[in-house]
This record gives C-alpha cells, sequence and structure tokens, in this order.
C-alpha cells in the first residue's frame, strides 16, 4: 500500500513541477516592452473606475490619473458610484476640476441593490454604454498609475491590434508585515501565471484592476450576457468570452509603464474575503484547462497536508513530505523571483521559503471556502449557492 501511494504522491508531484517550469520559461520569453512616446495617438479611451465607499481612495486614484502623458482630449474617467453609503460620489463631483474629464454614474439612479446580483457587471456594462471611447479601460479606485500608463495600453491595442489586453498588476502596502509579505508574494505568483498563461495560449486569466478592451469586442459577445447571475469575475470570465470570438487578439502587456499599483488588505479577515471570492469561480469556467490546472494544484497541497498526518502511522511520510516540500520550494523558486523582479519586489524574496508552510495551508482553506463558504465583498454577503450559471459559448 505504501509503495503506489508514495507513487502517486510523486506522479502529482512531477505533474505540478512541470506546470510551475513550464510557467517560468514562458515568463521568461515574454518581451518586456518599453512603450514609443509618440504625439500621433488617436485612440479614444474611457477609463471605467467602479467604486463604493471608496471616498479617500478615489482621490488619490484621481490624483495619480491627473499625472498621465496621455492626450488630455483622448480620454475620459467614468466613476461608477455602487451604492456607497459614503461621501464616494461627493469626493468625485468636488475633484472634478477642468483639468480631467472626470464625471461620476450613481448606481442608485438606475438600479436597485436587490435586484441585482453581480454589481460590479451592471456597473461596468451601464458605463460601456455611457462612454464614448472606442477603448475601454478598467481599474480599482484604490489604484496608482504609472504616467505612461494610458500611453502603453494605448500602444499596445494600436500597434498589436488586441481586443483584449489584460496589464500587470502590483501589491504594496504601507508597512511591512506578515499579512502584506504574504499576499504580496502570493499576488506575484498569480501575476506570472497570468502572464504566461495569456502569453503561450494556455488558460485565461487577468486582473480587473488593469485592463483593456475595445468597445467593439464587448458588444461583440454580447457583454456580461450569460454570466450576470455570478458576483464575481468580471475580468476573467469577460476574457474568456472575448478569447472565444478573437482567439489570437488577446495579449499580455508585460511593460513597467503598464504596471498599475494596489493596496494590499490590511486585516485577515479582508484578505479571506477577497480570496475566496477569487476562488469562488474556480467551478464556473468553461474553459476546462484552468479546472484541470486548479485541480492539480488544490491535490498537491492536500497531499502536503495529508503526508504529515499519514506520519503517525508510518515515518516514511513524514521523510517524504519534507523531501517534496524542499523540492517544490527549489522549483517554484526561480519563477517567482523572476516574476519579483519586474516589479520591483525581489527583496520579499527571503520570506519565500520559510512562508511555504503557511501557503500550503492556505491554499487548501481557502480551496474549499470557495466553493463552500460564503464572503463579503464591499459591505455585501455572497453565499456560495448564488454563483450558479456557468459561461454560455
Amino acid at each position: 500500500m505504501m509503495l503506489p501511494l508514495t507513487l502517486l504522491a510523486c506522479l502529482l508531484f512531477i505533474l505540478y513541477a512541470a506546470l510551475i517550469l513550464t510557467y517560468q520559461r514562458v515568463w521568461t520569453a515574454i518581451p518586456v516592452i518599453v512603450p514609443a512616446q509618440t504625439e500621433t495617438r488617436t485612440t479614444k479611451i474611457s477609463i471605467l473606475i467602479p467604486a463604493r465607499n471608496e471616498e479617500l481612495p478615489i482621490v488619490e486614484c484621481l490624483r495619480s490619473l491627473e499625472q498621465q502623458t496621455y492626450p488630455r482630449d483622448l480620454f475620459e474617467i467614468i466613476v461608477l458610484d455602487d451604492h456607497s453609503t459614503d461621501g464616494t460620489a461627493a469626493a468625485v463631483t468636488a475633484f472634478a476640476n477642468g483639468r480631467l474629464r472626470v464625471s461620476c454614474l450613481r448606481m442608485a439612479e438606475v438600479s436597485q441593490p436587490e435586484q441585482l446580483i453581480a454589481h460590479k457587471k451592471f456597473a461596468i456594462e451601464y458605463g460601456v454604454r455611457v462612454s464614448t471611447g472606442e477603448l475601454i479601460v478598467t481599474t480599482d479606485a484604490d489604484c496608482s498609475f504609472h504616467p505612461h500608463w494610458l500611453s502603453a495600453l494605448a500602444s499596445c491595442y494600436e500597434e498589436k491590434g488586441a481586443k483584449f489586453i489584460a496589464a500587470p498588476v502590483r501589491i504594496v502596502s504601507r508597512k511591512r508585515s506578515l499579512l502584506s509579505i504574504f499576499q504580496t508574494l502570493d499576488f506575484i505568483a498569480l501575476q506570472g501565471i497570468t502572464g504566461a498563461a495569456i502569453y503561450n495560449g494556455f488558460h485565461s486569466m487577468c486582473n480587473g484592476a488593469n485592463l483593456a478592451y475595445s468597445k467593439e469586442a464587448f458588444y461583440a459577445v454580447d457583454g456580461f450576457r450569460s454570466i450576470d447571475k455570478i458576483p464575481s469575475g468580471d475580468d476573467m470570465f469577460l476574457m474568456h468570452k472575448i478569447r472565444l470570438r478573437y482567439p489570437e487578439k488577446i495579449v499580455f502587456l508585460k511593460s513597467r509603464e503598464a504596471i498599475v499599483t494596489t493596496r494590499a488588505e490590511t486585516t485577515w479577515k479582508g484578505f479571506v474575503h477577497q480570496r475566496t471570492r477569487w476562488a469562488s469561480k474556480a467551478d464556473q469556467y468553461d474553459d476546462r484547462r484552468i479546472f484541470w490546472v486548479l485541480l492539480l494544484v488544490y491535490l498537491l497541497n492536500v497531499l502536503f497536508i495529508a503526508l504529515p498526518l499519514g506520519a503517525f502511522w508510518n515515518f516514511w511520510w513524514l521523510w517524504l513530505f519534507l523531501i517534496l516540500l524542499v523540492v517544490k520550494t527549489l522549483v517554484e523558486y526561480p519563477f517567482v523571483s523572476a516574476v519579483a523582479a519586474f516589479f520591483g519586489q525581489r527583496s520579499l524574496m527571503v520570506y519565500f521559503a520559510p512562508l511555504q508552510p503557511f501557503h500550503i495551508l492556505y491554499t487548501v482553506v481557502i480551496g474549499w471556502l470557495g466553493q463552500f463558504g460564503s464572503y463579503q465583498w464591499k459591505g455585501r454577503k455572497i453565499s456560495k449557492g448564488r454563483e450558479s450559471r456557468k459561461i454560455s459559448k
């Protein structure tokens, strides 16, 4: 019995190691783009910023957008106030000083909260409808931007003919803590997987804090139709729909000028709810490649928990656990380190090995909560049972 189980454990690990090594190879192969600075940009851009109770962050976000080098007459900013109970709308209105084209659309004037499940999707779809740009850019209210951010996105759109652009996102924290270090390292790995997956056509991953897609493509796939009953997924599910229609027009923009910076969660509770929301989409993908990758990763982490428990009956399992843990760290380290270097966060890699056991437990717990638990998002409690419909091709 011991030999078959050992062989099964090794097989799972070999498959996982092959996956990580492939991600590393592809990430390294993605060219780093430095967008050309030109005065001949013609693309009109609409920046959509869904916001709910973001009175303070939204002002910092708008101040960052004020530093964009992109021609002011070629972009507009539309803040989508999602039934905020604070002064978000007033803060946006007060900021509208003529230097930027900023407007605030209050979803309370066009919908009732109890009528919706996917609040963010409704807000974005409404924003697209009233926008004037041909390129839709979405980000979050707590983000900041490189001055050439819009130029980088427009350059990719114009020169590559991209229909959907996924761009890099970096997490930062004002103070270094176990929570900030852990989630930053975890997010770095996710960003590396995102870039490699898109570049090599493995599967669809992206982050709604830094996306761009043509309005034409959005309407060509009927927007969020068929996924509007899933509370989250305004990013990855839309990307999947556009990819089905334009398989050669999905781009990951590996450019430091295109990096969007967002804040780390400040509490463990908020972090768990955020990651549970992300994990809740796992069984909703029509792209089965994502499902099998997630299943492989989950089973491997369950194995790492089962092995030390098995040591109560046979000490061999503890030895196997330690061997595989060391090899897992050695396999993952070069990949995560390469991505961290791109984001200027390689100094955090000193914590990578010590946090491995914690990350294994986190993966198992969050994976389970994502499928069977509930989470809070922007003051709303979402039960897994409400995410019942899958993407329709």
